[in-house]
C-alpha cells in the first residue's frame, strides 16, 4: 500500500462518461473471458458473434479488447452512459483504482484532474483499494 492513500480515497461515479472516452494510453478496454461471456449474454449474442462484432485481438497478449468507435470512444458509450453497465468489463468496474493509476503523481495528473467522481461519495479504505487493484491485476493474467 502506498502511504499517500493510507486514509482512503473518496469516489463515486458521476455518470459523466469521461472514463469511456479515449484520453491517451488508456484508450483500450481489454476483456477477460468472463467479460466476453457476460456482455454476450447481456446483448443476447453468442460469444463468437460478440467477438466478431465488438472485439479485436491483441496478437501480442492473445487477449481481446473492445473495438473503438471512429471517435476512439467506447462503442457502448451512448449519451454519456454505458449501455451495458450491468455487464461492463472488469477494467471498467475497477476504475479508477487501476494498478497504473495508484501513485500520487499519476492519480493527480491522470485521474483527479478529469474524473468528476474523485473526492465524492463514499470513502474507500486503503484495504478496499488494494483489493480492487489486485482484482484488476488478476484479471490481466
Amino acid at each position: 500500500m502506498d502511504s499517500w492513500y493510507k486514509n482512503g480515497l473518496k469516489f463515486e461515479c458521476q455518470g459523466s462518461g469521461k472514463c469511456c472516452t479515449s484520453h491517451g494510453e488508456y484508450g483500450y478496454v481489454y476483456l477477460t473471458n468472463k467479460d466476453i461471456k457476460k456482455a454476450s449474454q447481456f446483448l443476447n449474442l453468442t460469444v463468437k458473434k460478440f467477438i466478431n462484432e465488438y472485439c479485436e485481438l491483441d496478437h501480442d497478449s492473445e487477449s481481446y479488447f473492445l473495438n473503438q468507435g471512429s471517435d476512439k470512444d467506447c462503442l457502448f458509450l451512448q449519451n454519456k452512459k454505458c449501455s451495458i453497465y450491468t455487464a461492463r468489463p472488469m477494467q471498467c468496474k475497477t476504475w479508477p483504482f487501476w494498478p497504473e493509476t495508484m501513485n500520487a503523481k499519476t492519480w493527480k495528473k491522470e485521474v483527479a484532474n478529469f474524473c468528476p467522481g474523485i473526492n465524492k461519495g463514499r470513502l474507500y479504505s486503503a484495504q478496499e483499494i488494494d483489493n480492487i487493484v489486485n482484482e484488476q491485476l488478476l484479471s490481466e493474467i
